[in-house]
C-alpha cells in the first residue's frame, strides 16, 4: 500500500572537500518524482511512500558514490501533506 508521506532528509559528506555529495543528493531527489524543497540544513519531501523511499535511495547512492556519507531521514504519514 502506498500512501502520502512527508520526509525530512539531511546529507553529511564525511572526509570530503566541498559540497558535491550534498549537491548530487539534492539533484537525485529533484529527479525522483516527489515534491522537494531544498533548504540550507535539510530537504523536505512530499509524495507517495514508494516514490519517497526510492528517491531517498537514489539520493544516498549519489552522495555515497563520492565517499563516506551519513544521511538522516525522518518520515511521517501523520503530518499534514502540503497542498492536501
Amino acid at each position: 500500500m502506498s500512501q502520502p508521506v512527508q520526509a525530512t532528509v539531511a546529507v553529511y559528506p564525511l572526509q570530503q572537500e566541498g559540497w558535491a555529495g550534498v549537491e548530487r543528493a539534492a539533484a537525485a531527489l529533484e529527479r525522483g518524482g516527489v515534491e522537494v524543497e531544498v533548504r540550507s540544513m535539510q530537504s523536505e519531501l512530499v509524495g507517495e511512500t514508494r516514490a519517497v523511499f526510492a528517491a531517498l535511495q537514489e539520493a544516498f547512492e549519489a552522495a555515497a558514490a563520492l565517499g563516506p556519507t551519513v544521511m538522516t531521514v525522518t518520515v511521517s504519514n501523520a503530518c499534514p501533506v502540503k497542498g492536501g
